[in-house]
């Protein structure tokens, strides 16, 4: 037989060899009584140099350079790989103890009931002391298939509550996010220290989110709300040029934030005296805007000592809810009535033009005209079309001194809007407009100094920076 045979024959023995290895362990995995399943390392064999020397051939044999037995743990789209059952289990008992420093829970390997093949998953399971007389009652499952059952005869009637009833400390553990594991056969370069493994599956990675952009957000609250450096988030977004750029309401921000591929929720009952506020009372009032409020009653702190129920994701409080209180002093919570009509909005009224006067002093561009000007104006030629920055009714069309040809508009929210310098005026005194409507054109009457339109916002009969109300 030629060389060529003899490595042929070879590489297909290696590969049957390997092939029935797979299929005993899957075999005896998919067969094997869930509730006796506890370690899985005795149905995955990696051959030792104790084993050769022994002489025990009852073992299967795999031997191909560079590869060995080893468990693939996946959570999201992260894989990482370690040596042995032992290995997996202690980074994530590991994991675990850093929120239990009492023991009190322990990480298992069992077989993931929602797959079909030979994956198994992580379960955290409370310790339990075996001369406890109600055993049955203090193994509680954590995680996808948690069941608390607590007899009737330790649930106590309100009145005969008292500290004395809780029982204090960490209550319950579990994963936030779903583990695969599963047997491979992989390159021993593959396999991972278990620090370095535990690093990248337990500690914060930094993760891109979308923010949303929120009524009344800044680039500066945003920044300190998500904890990530403006300048950050300005390099991360193409739409935002400096600090200053303009945001808009629900407009998506992408950001990064510190976040780990694996977290642990965990309940901790503490007792805690503190002092403590009620939530606002709100009084909604259906013909006020949204931007209208006023406060009725003053809040006042109370004071207070209670047991209380505190879940977090990892080191992040996500409820903190009151399980038993003792109220030494009442709090009074603040009481506003708020409007709930959305105010309207005020948009530019003309498409494109030059901006050549803002709002505020300026060097008199003629003869007539005013040092303190009163609004803005936009370069643009004349029969450019001018439109309602706001629905309203028309308070005034007509001429009027320094305007030329000008029009006003009330609005429902008290403010009104002037558009002056116009070559032909398309609408009358009472007639209502909505925003966006041409209500004019453009031109070049009363004191000007060439096409342009000048626009004004008034908020109390008084002129304002129209810039601050365009949307």
């Amino acid at each position: 037989m030629s060389n060529n045979n003899h490595s042929s024959y070879g590489l297909i023995k290696v590969g049957v060899i390997l092939k029935m290895a797979l299929l005993t362990a899957f075999l005896i995995v998919l067969y094997f009584p869930q509730n006796d399943i506890e370690d899985y390392s005795d149905l995955f064999y990696t051959r030792s140099s104790s084993d050769a020397e022994s002489g025990d051939e009852n073992k299967p044999e795999i031997d191909v350079p560079g590869y060995e037995n080893a468990y693939l743990i996946k959570v999201n789209e992260t894989i990482v790989y370690l040596k042995d059952s032992d290995q997996v289990k202690k980074m994530f008992q590991d994991t675990i103890d850093k929120y239990d420093d009492k023991g009190n829970f322990q990480a298992s390997i069992l077989r993931n009931s929602s797959r079909e093949l030979t994956a198994l998953t992580v379960s955290v399971n409370q310790v339990c002391d075996n001369t406890s007389d109600q055993l049955d009652d203090c193994i509680v499952t954590a995680g996808l298939e948690k069941a608390i059952d607590v007899p009737s005869s330790e649930i106590q009637p309100e009145g005969e509550l008292s500290f004395d009833s809780f029982e204090l400390g960490v209550k319950d553990v579990h994963f936030n996010e779903p583990v695969e594991i599963v047997q491979a056969y992989v390159k021993s370069d593959n396999i991972m220290d278990i620090k370095d493994a535990a690093s990248l599956i337990t500690e914060n990675q930094e993760t891109q989110q979308i923010y949303k952009v929120q009524s009344g957000d800044t680039l500066s609250e945003i920044s300190i709300s998500t904890g990530v450096p403006l300048e950050d988030i300005i390099d991360m977004n193409d739409a935002l040029e400096n600090e200053g750029s303009t945001i808009f309401v629900d407009q998506e921000l992408l950001i990064t934030v510190p976040k780990p591929e694996l977290s642990v929720v965990w309940t901790e009952q503490t007792r805690v005296e503190e002092a403590y506020d009620l939530p606002i009372e709100y009084i909604y009032n259906d013909e006020w805007y949204t931007n209208q409020k006023v406060t009725h009653v003053q809040p006042s702190a109370g004071y207070h000592e209670a047991i209380a129920s505190v879940t977090r994701i990892n080191e992040d409080m996500v409820s903190n809810d009151t399980l038993y209180e003792e109220i030494k002093m009442q709090p009074v919570a603040k009481v506003v009535e708020i409007g709930t009509i959305v105010p309207p909005t005020y948009i530019k009224p003309l498409a494109g033009g030059r901006l050549t006067s803002g709002f505020g002093k300026r060097k008199a561009p003629k003869a007539g005209a005013s040092t303190y000007h009163k609004g803005v104006d936009w370069a643009t030629p004349v029969g450019t079309s001018v439109y309602a920055s706001s629905g309203g009714v028309v308070a005034f069309a007509g001429w009027g001194r320094g305007y030329g040809n000008v029009v006003y508009i009330n609005h429902p929210d008290g403010k009104q809007t002037r558009y002056g310098h116009l070559s032909r005026i398309n609408v009358s005194v009472g007639q209502s407009v909505k925003q966006g409507e041409v209500i004019a054109a453009s031109g070049n009457t009363g004191v000007s100094t060439g096409p342009h339109l000048h626009f004004e916002i008034l908020v109390g009969g008084t002129q304002v920076n129209p810039f601050d109300y365009l949307y």
